[in-house]
């Protein structure tokens, strides 16, 4: 389908289910409730090597950042180095200490991140129902900053896709669906619970450094999950509080079906208040996974605290 027949998401949307007013009229960090002290404890008994594992692709590589097309890479550039003192230029400071510092340039959602649950709209409400007009001038309803506040500690489950299709990465627009996702636990020998962080490898954005950018780019279209009303009932009652992805939007980009685009990001984020994570390095976890057979774990991550933010860096932390 083009552009152009692509039907209104809302119209797509209509029957779609919502967690709308389930934890109160002000809620800003909607299915994140489903994580408490008690999926916290549980999470905990899952670490039995100790091994931890990082999950942030790395911010301002001179490669280039892997990023939704329109926004930039991360930009970071030094205010001060030894090159101030070898001109006569550094400050001085008892006892003669000399220090670097620099600052970075930066889209919020343009590394490994957490989305604000008011990211997406439709129908001129963000999640929970908020008027659509408090994004203006900055997200003063749902932003990154409650989800911030609260923090991310639950039981990951890794369903590394791409392993299971016997691939090192998915290929462009290539979809699969929540029984897909049912297969894969099961090949891998793990149960997918109610309340787990779903954390879905495709291997996809290893093609940012392998093809290049220009050819990353080219008819750009991700792989990932991709709506039916079956898979976001499915979501809605498994009550998944946080989808993390190594991709850039965490679904397929154009919906091969309707032709929408994203619509998952109204249907989960927007309508069920599930927290999207991004651009995730998964590749040394997965090969970890793989090698002891242990595909659950203690995931922890937090976003920065940015006022106001649409979304906000993260390098979330998994423990074994």
């Amino acid at each position: 389908m083009t552009e152009t027949t692509a039907p209104y998401v809302g119209d797509l949307l209509k029957d779609s289910p919502k967690n709308w007013g389930k934890w109160g009229s002000d809620d800003e960090v909607g299915a994140l409730n489903y994580l408490g002290p008690a999926e916290a404890l549980a999470a905990a008994t899952l670490v039995r090597s100790g091994k931890v594992f990082t999950l942030q692709m790395p911010m301002g590589n001179p490669a280039g950042d892997p990023v939704w097309p329109g926004r930039r890479g991360s930009e970071r550039y030094m205010l001060l180095d030894e090159s101030h003192w070898l001109a006569d230029k550094g400050p001085t400071f008892p006892g003669g200490l000399h220090y670097a510092d620099d600052a970075m340039s930066a889209f919020l959602q343009g590394s490994t991140q957490y989305d604000a649950l008011g990211h997406v709209w439709y129908d001129g409400q963000i999640w929970n129902g908020f008027d659509a007009t408090s994004t203006i001038g900055g997200m003063a309803k749902a932003s990154v900053q409650p989800i911030a506040e609260k923090g991310v500690v639950g039981r990951g489950v890794l369903l590394d896709i791409a392993r299971h299709r016997g691939m090192e990465t998915l290929g462009k627009g290539e979809t699969f669906t929540h029984e897909d996702l049912l297969a894969c636990a099961g090949a891998q020998g793990v149960e997918i619970r109610p309340r787990d962080i779903l954390v879905i490898r495709t291997g996809f954005l290893n093609l940012f450094h392998q093809l290049g950018k220009e050819a990353f780019y080219d008819g750009f279209n991700e792989p990932g999950l991709t709506y039916s009303p079956e898979l976001v009932q499915w979501f809605h009652e498994l009550e998944v509080p946080n989808l993390v992805t190594d991709t850039i939007a965490n679904e397929v980009t154009i919906d091969p079906e309707s032709g929408v685009a994203l619509p998952l990001h109204c249907a989960l984020m927007r309508n069920l208040g599930i927290t999207f994570t991004e651009i995730c390095d998964l590749d040394k976890l997965a090969g970890d996974c793989a090698e002891d057979g242990q595909w659950d774990f203690m995931y922890t991550a937090a976003p920065l605290k940015v006022v106001n933010g649409t979304g906000a860096p993260v390098n979330p932390v998994v423990i074994k």
